[in-house]
């Protein structure tokens, strides 16, 4: 079970660390983890030294919260997610994005790699995520205590700031980077879906499908805090011509996307 006693342990060995009001959150997601390197005047704080943190089990998710400036702003990263099919729950996973609010950051930024279920989008574009499906099964507000940190029946009519996705995408035109917009599924995995789920998520109204994300989401808006998301879509996900998905190649070309990445927070979080 959560506690603020807890939370507080968390941030103020933070803050001893010289993690001091941080403007802005980012969750970087799978392969786009070299954002840190456009970070000035880095602090670093690995997972294993933060009291009562989580600790990131993906081979290739490195564990720290990196400190510093972008954009102008001060921001902290987190660089290495936690996902359910990690073993965690969605109190674990969404945990680092409360300690970073309990630092005083006033806007979060997520990134993730996702499958392209829409026809029209391709492998390595971008994709602003508009809304959510949740399939993950669960909910990081069910928990005895949730009122003590906010609304219990928290309202997701609108769960991306509109405010944020319109300056994101007057970055991407500005920088002539084609962002797409849609809606992501959050599913459980690590198991790649079958054709049929592709065909019920297409159903379902998805047009990319991740393991991750809905749940930081969640949370940022239990807790007022504005959040935007945008998918590097790393493969395509047609049922009728569905080949083998390779991690390393997902990786692979979500770095590539990676630059453009960089280019659309850093703009937003200069626009902030």
């Amino acid at each position: 079970m959560l506690s603020k006693k807890q939370l507080s342990q968390s941030i103020k060995y933070l803050q001893s660390q010289g993690f001091d009001a941080p403007e802005v959150g980012i969750v970087l997601g799978t392969g786009l983890g070299q954002l840190v390197d456009s970070i000035e005047n880095q602090k670093v704080a690995h997972y294993n030294q933060i009291p009562l943190f989580p600790l990131a089990t993906v081979e290739f998710h490195t564990g720290k919260l990196i400190y510093g400036d972008l954009g102008g702003k001060k921001v902290v990263v987190m660089q290495g997610r936690f996902h359910l099919y990690e073993g965690y729950d969605f109190i674990d996973i969404t945990y680092p994005v409360r300690v970073m609010h309990g630092l005083g950051i006033k806007n979060l930024l997520v990134s993730n790699a996702a499958g392209a279920i829409n026809p029209d989008m391709k492998k390595g574009d971008m994709m602003l995520i508009d809304d959510h499906i949740n399939l993950q099964g669960g909910s990081p507000l069910a928990f005895k205590g949730v009122s003590e940190f906010g609304e219990r029946f928290t309202d997701m009519s609108a769960p991306y700031d509109k405010e944020m996705n319109e300056k994101l995408k007057s970055v991407a035109s500005s920088k002539g980077i084609t962002l797409r917009e849609g809606v992501y599924a959050s599913v459980v995995g690590p198991q790649l879906e079958t054709r049929a789920e592709y065909r019920m998520l297409k159903i379902l109204g998805a047009d990319a499908v991740g393991m991750s994300t809905v749940p930081e989401i969640i949370v940022a808006n239990h807790l007022n805090l504005p959040v935007s998301a945008v998918s590097v879509l790393t493969d395509e996900c047609d049922p009728e011509n569905l080949a083998p998905v390779n991690i390393s190649e997902i990786i692979e070309i979500a770095g590539k996307a990676e630059p453009k990445m960089v280019a659309l927070f850093k703009g937003l979080i200069e626009l902030l």
